[in-house]
């Protein structure tokens, strides 16, 4: 038996999650491009964590935020 696919609102979350993902490793991957071309080891690869992190938290606590309004006005939708 096939397994059912998820529905298109769920399969958005799943993509935005991925998306905040690699907002996190792509900062990384940056700075130890910048550490091997300039030399500057470790301190590229030291930013792009930080940056990495940051961006990604900023991105997730945002996307959070919006699925939560969503959610409380559809069940106050449904309530009535």
């Amino acid at each position: 038996m096939l397994p059912q696919m998820p529905d298109s609102r769920e399969m958005g979350r799943y993509v935005a999650l991925s998306q905040i993902g690699l907002e996190m490793v792509a900062p990384v991957i940056v700075g130890v491009l910048l550490d091997r071309y300039f030399g500057w080891s470790p301190w590229g690869a030291v930013g792009g964590a930080a940056l990495g992190l940051i961006g990604g938290l900023v991105h997730l606590v945002h996307l959070l935020n919006r699925m939560d309004s969503k959610d409380s006005s559809q069940s106050d939708r449904e309530s009535r």
